[in-house]
């Protein structure tokens, strides 16, 4: 009868570890979806995520923030591409995204002019303010200017001859007051409320350029927002000693607006902040994590190695000083104790067209979960153990 018991809880383990592998899988397809047209600026998709990312909550039975809504409005200029994109050289069309991308601070531009060799890699149409630039790959961003010239970098595999004439059919449109929202939610903690662990990640990308081409965002950062989506699952069904804090960041790759902007005006006082674990780019894994601002946090950082080494979660956790590369820095800048974690090893695609969930392999995904949980516990019991003690 033991034995059959045992058996049984190990089956019903594995089983919760496969829906927390196909929930993972469930929401990355999701996310980077054509509907949502890479989480950005054209076709809603920002304005999609927010209202799928609020009826998740809504879901799980995480509360507003605030106790009223759960998206903070906030806005910020944007340079757009929300329709036509066609680039031909020497007469021969390329395909936007994999042959070529726009700079994302160009001017649009409707033109057909002859090319002006500046060196090896770099080519200009003066008459019409076009420079041409060959690249080893490709990688597009967010800008919230337009300048008086279009940029237009090519993936040098895609052109065979020395680059003689350009046409260019471009559409830009810079939005002066892109509205978006951060989505915050907790689960309030049942002895020590006014103690909080918050769990950040961003949920905008890049969104389209052009009418037919978006980038996806898988690893960049479907993968972080389904990380903190189990966890805020599993803290609605387990509430905490700490309340539990998860807030969606949007306006990361415009320059982590969201994060400036919620630090700027919190909707919880940041010195009850005990830690924040943001999570970005947490879609593979095989050579484990690094954790930057370990180095500030020496002691967070041997418990977080320490749990590690006694679970064999992942194969490295490895430590990294203090930088200003996602949502965890402007927090650092107030004082609140902050990590960043990213995964390592696996596929090498970022802020590309290529960041797809069919090769996004989230292998660390299931560790990395029950890392964070018994990491979060650690800090939840040391701080009880001093209050008990000072009792």
């Amino acid at each position: 009868m033991k034995f059959k018991l045992t058996l049984l809880l190990l089956l019903t383990a594995n089983c919760l570890l496969a829906q927390d592998g196909l929930f993972a899988r469930k929401m990355v397809d999701t996310l980077t979806s054509p509907y949502f047209w890479g989480r950005g600026y054209t076709k809603d998709g920002a304005h999609k995520a927010a209202l799928f990312l609020t009826g998740q909550f809504k879901a799980y039975g995480i509360k507003p923030m605030d106790g009223k809504s759960y998206q903070q409005e906030f806005a910020y200029p944007v340079n757009t591409f929300p329709g036509k994109m066609k680039v031909a050289i020497n007469g021969a069309e390329l395909i936007p995204g994999k042959e070529y991308i726009v700079s994302p601070d160009s001017k649009g531009i409707t033109a057909t002019g002859k090319l002006e060799k500046v060196d090896s890699t770099h080519f200009v149409d003066r008459k019409n303010r076009i420079v041409l630039s060959l690249e080893d790959k490709l990688t597009w961003s967010v800008e919230g200017k337009a300048l008086d010239y279009t940029l237009i970098q090519i993936d040098k595999k895609a052109i065979k001859q020395v680059p003689a004439t350009i046409s260019a059919d471009i559409e830009n449109e810079l939005v002066p007051a892109f509205k978006t929202a951060n989505i915050c939610g907790v689960v309030k903690g049942n002895i020590n409320p006014d103690s909080v662990i918050v769990i950040s990640a961003h949920y905008d990308h890049l969104g389209g350029m052009g009418s037919d081409t978006y980038f996806p965002g898988a690893n960049d950062n479907a993968s972080g927002i389904a990380q903190l989506l189990s966890l805020a699952k599993y803290y609605a069904a387990h509430p905490q000693p700490f309340t539990m804090a998860f807030i969606c960041f949007s306006g990361e790759e415009a320059g982590l607006l969201g994060s400036k902007y919620f630090t700027e005006n919190p909707l919880i006082p940041l010195k009850n902040i005990r830690f924040l674990l943001n999570l970005d780019l947490d879609g593979t894994g095989i050579e484990g994590i690094t954790v930057v601002n370990a180095t500030i946090h020496p002691q967070e950082f041997a418990a977080l190695k320490q749990i590690n080494k006694e679970n064999n979660y992942l194969v490295n956790v490895n430590p990294r000083g203090k930088a200003a590369n996602s949502d965890h820095y402007f927090f650092t800048e107030k004082g609140v104790p902050a990590f960043f974690i990213y995964t390592l090893g696996g596929i090498k695609a970022y802020h590309d067209v290529f960041d797809l969930s069919a090769t996004l392999p989230l292998t660390a995904y299931n560790n990395l979960f029950k890392l964070i949980v018994k990491f979060n516990s650690s800090l939840m019991k040391k701080r009880n153990t001093s209050i008990s003690s000072a009792n």
